[in-house]
């Protein structure tokens, strides 16, 4: 969860109350966090939800506070700045979108230089996954001539002195000898051209994601007008996190302006601050709140929660740097921690029902007994996942899965279809670790199934993966034998050739005439894809299908 640092002088001056500290504990209930330590004015604050990049700030925090003292709905005006951004399509397949906006007008004091980079760290950090997804770069606007060129360089190309550095650096020799570089210099490897900001004299503003330069990318308290970009993959998150570094700096004072960003033929103005819209449903948040509140008060505790609302249906207004509204529950959440959760009396809930495992659950446990007893090391890989893992790296032609309409990431896009990824991932990430490897994980895996309500079957599924020098597909096969016999299932292999497996050492696992499973030693490509070098024999079986 991600942890701010904040004057308290300074959130008081923002929030536009002088608040007690004490006051300020029950306040930041609102935001989801607490006080977690002080140290004179400065407060330090944990923040619960990692859903509201816009909280992760002074200005955030102070802006939900705002709202529960004087109700109003965020209206960020914006104007045109004349700056124009364009975007190579060389960058497709190696940082291919950029977001951008200018605000002008700042008083840059110490706070809220502070403040501006915590917030930059943590967006690209927390929400930005370490910079992968996000990368944020802010610079004097005054520097740069428009138009700006995001494009690429060569490794040994294009010098320039990077942030706190004087001395003029290739690309490449910033990747090994600048701070910056050696610690995201990861996120380059492997790659051809690195991407570069480039303005019209020629001036380079910065090497995403790696480091700005210390001409442009260097924002002083004697600043005023600053230039500000996001880079990554994604571009739906890059405009909510170019929303809410120039809300926090509006909320200083400052004064938003668009740019254009030009991709090929198609032109976006950016930031894009319309408010979105919702419906929600009174009865819907009584009945999730347990309340039985009228229209009226559920409409003031919209507006005390910075919603505008519309109508008398509940049509509302939520601010566009809130990225996290996707159901009815979450306005309903937001309700009910303006109304106060601990004023919400708690009732005993009502079984007519006794409680006992289901047949699945019984089975599965009984399973996971056995590989314990075996000397193999049980795991848990989260269900979602992404087609690169699930489909490329299986050495695998993509299927349709069931997959999230709007990731927040690419990384955590999908639903898996299929245990083994998730223990090629483990083994590829603790190949530092002794030999020999054994683990198996039993979970649920997503099928796809049209007639289903959700149009989706939860499956669940063992599967088992041995890595050693001296293992292989006989390895794999003793350890399936056991298993089924103990569990007193009749089966039998069936050769069969897979794209993941090496050839003639594959087979499907069969009961009853029906296939179950797959078992076999993986294939070498497979195995330098999770850069691995020890061989890996492994097998997956459906439980749901004989339990």
């Amino acid at each position: 969860m991600p942890t701010i640092e904040v004057s308290h002088a300074d959130l008081n001056n923002l929030v536009g109350r002088k608040l007690s500290l004490k006051q300020l504990e029950e306040d930041m209930l609102y935001t989801k966090g607490e006080i977690d330590g002080v140290d004179g004015d400065i407060l330090k604050i944990d923040i619960k939800d990692t859903n509201r990049p816009d909280l992760w700030s002074a200005e955030g925090v102070a802006r939900e506070i705002r709202f529960r003292y004087k109700p109003t709905h965020s209206d960020y005006k914006t104007k045109k700045s004349g700056v124009v951004v364009h975007v190579d399509p060389k960058l497709k397949d190696i940082r291919p979108y950029t977001a951008c906006a200018v605000v002008r007008g700042l008083n840059i004091t110490e706070n809220a230089l502070l403040q501006s980079i915590q917030l930059q760290e943590k967006v690209a950090g927390t929400f930005g996954k370490n910079r992968k997804e996000i990368a944020i770069g802010i610079y004097d606007l005054h520097k740069i001539k428009s138009p700006i060129r995001y494009t690429v360089t060569s490794p040994t190309g294009m010098k320039f002195a990077p942030l706190e550095f004087s001395k003029e650096l290739t690309p490449k020799q910033i990747l090994d000898q600048h701070p910056k570089g050696k610690e995201f210099g990861h996120l380059l490897n492997g790659m051809s051209y690195y991407p570069v900001f480039i303005d019209d004299a020629k001036e380079i503003l910065s090497m995403p994601p790696i480091i700005n330069s210390n001409h442009t990318g260097k924002v002083t308290e004697e600043t005023h007008d600053v230039f500000i970009e996001c880079s990554g993959f994604n571009l739906e998150l890059l405009k909510t996190a170019l929303n809410v570094i120039v809300v926090a700096l509006a909320d200083r004072g400052g004064r938003i302006e668009t740019v254009d960003v030009v991709y090929d033929s198609k032109k976006l103005t950016m930031p894009d601050l319309t408010p979105k819209r919702f419906t929600v449903s009174p009865k819907y948040i009584n009945r999730l709140s347990g309340l039985n509140l009228k229209n009226e008060e559920i409409k003031k505790l919209l507006e005390r929660s910075g919603y505008k609302v519309l109508n008398n249906t509940m049509d509302v207004l939520y601010p566009a740097y809130r990225q996290d509204i996707m159901h009815q529950a979450d306005i309903a959440e937001d309700v009910m921690i303006t109304y106060g959760f601990n004023k919400i009396k708690p009732e005993m809930a009502s079984l007519v029902t006794r409680g006992s495992m289901t047949s699945i659950e019984t089975f599965s446990k009984k399973a996971t007994d056995i590989m314990i007893g075996t000397g193999l090391q049980e795991v848990m890989s989260y269900i979602l996942t992404n087609r690169d893992n699930l489909f490329t790296r299986m050495n695998m032609k993509t299927e349709l899965v069931a997959e999230i309409e709007n990731p927040m990431s690419i990384n955590w896009s999908v639903f898996r279809n299929s245990l083994l990824p998730g223990l090629m991932e483990f083994l590829s990430q603790n190949t530092h670790r002794e030999f020999p490897q054994k683990i198996f994980e039993i979970g649920d895996v997503v099928e796809l199934h049209p007639k289903t309500e959700t149009r989706t079957n939860d499956v669940r599924r063992l599967a088992v993966a041995l890595s050693d020098t001296a293992f292989g597909y006989q390895t794999a096969t003793e350890m399936l034998d056991f298993m089924m016999s103990s569990l007193g299932i009749a089966y039998k292999l069936v050769r069969t050739e897979h794209p993941s497996m090496i050839p003639g050492r594959a087979a499907k696992v069969v009961v009853k005439n029906k296939e179950i499973g797959l078992i076999g030693e993986i294939h070498a490509q497979v195995l330098n894809n999770w850069k691995l070098e020890l061989p890996v024999a492994a097998f997956e079986i459906d439980l749901t299908s004989i339990c």
